[in-house]
């Protein structure tokens, strides 16, 4: 029987970062604004964290049965392992998008932007089709794409549109930025997986590109949000805040341009979840501020 502290492992803490960033920024934007509700603050937060859980059993299960889990370094593969059966794994995935699906809901009850529903139902879908499906967008490359979308624009402009009604440039800018150090959480967890997934045919964008343009997209995805989030203090100057992630965003650059690899990299992995949760920290209270 699967245990509690095997179901939190499978869940890939990790990346949880990604989940929580995006709407710390949006919400710094939506106080920027003078329209912050920490109500539907909090009621953001859940979509994003079931989402992401979500995502990471959808993985789990997916990669799982196709057998691209078999020989990878890093956290638990339920699946794969044989820890918990494929069935329990993909009814945990979708459990998880079910309750993302209910703090939409409410939500969209609060605002009455009843079109926030087909978003909604996009980013499931996007979830769900980043490995799973007979065709799925993560095996040509695409992840980055859609983690991208989702975990950077539509988290954190939807974040901030709850709350205040509408959009300015510096929350754009923020959702660019959190959008990258999205793709960055994804692109060093494909770049220790890169000699499995080839052998496997996942074709993922650090197959595609090869290890080194996969570490330099790596360190540009990490370095240019602190460039993108200081340029927010032409309208909040405590947004220069950021700055103070210079040397952590520089420190993990130089570890992944240096070569780490396997197993060297599941640290690398921790520490841009880790930036991506401070970046969310300090650009939302310097917007808010």
């Amino acid at each position: 029987m699967t245990t509690t502290r095997e179901w939190l492992a499978g869940a890939r803490p990790r990346t949880l970062p990604a989940a929580a960033a995006p709407v710390l920024v949006g919400t710094g934007a939506a106080a920027q604004l003078g329209q912050a509700h920490p109500g539907r603050a909090v009621l953001a937060a859940g979509v994003a964290l079931a989402l992401q859980v979500g995502v990471n059993y959808a993985n789990d299960y997916s990669d799982g049965v196709r057998g691209t889990d078999l020989e990878r370094v890093g956290p638990l593969r339920l699946t794969a392992s044989g820890t918990a059966s494929p069935g329990a794994v993909k009814a945990a995935a979708f459990a998880s998008f079910g309750v993302a699906g209910l703090f939409g809901l409410a939500l969209v009850l609060l605002t009455g932007d009843w079109w926030l529903l087909a978003v909604g139902a996009l980013a499931i879908a996007a979830a769900w089709g980043y490995t799973g499906g007979k065709n799925p967008y993560g095996y040509r490359g695409l992840g980055e794409v859609g983690v991208f979308t989702f975990f950077g624009l539509v988290a954190v402009l939807g974040t901030t549109w709850t709350q205040a009604g509408r959009l300015s440039w510096p929350a754009w800018l923020g959702a660019v930025a959190v959008g990258l150090l999205a793709c960055a959480l994804l692109m060093v967890n494909n770049l220790r997986d890169v000699p499995t997934d080839s052998l496997v045919g996942k074709r993922t964008l650090a197959v595609r590109i090869g290890e080194s343009r996969a570490r330099q997209a790596y360190a540009a995805m990490v370095l240019l949000p602190v460039v993108l989030g200081a340029l927010c203090a032409f309208a909040a100057p405590w947004s220069l805040l950021v700055l103070l992630l210079s040397a952590p965003a520089v420190l993990l650059a130089v570890t992944v341009l240096a070569g780490a690899r396997g197993r060297a990299l599941v640290p690398v992995l921790g520490g841009t979840g880790m930036l991506e949760l401070a970046f969310g920290v300090l650009l939302g209270a310097g917007l808010a501020l």
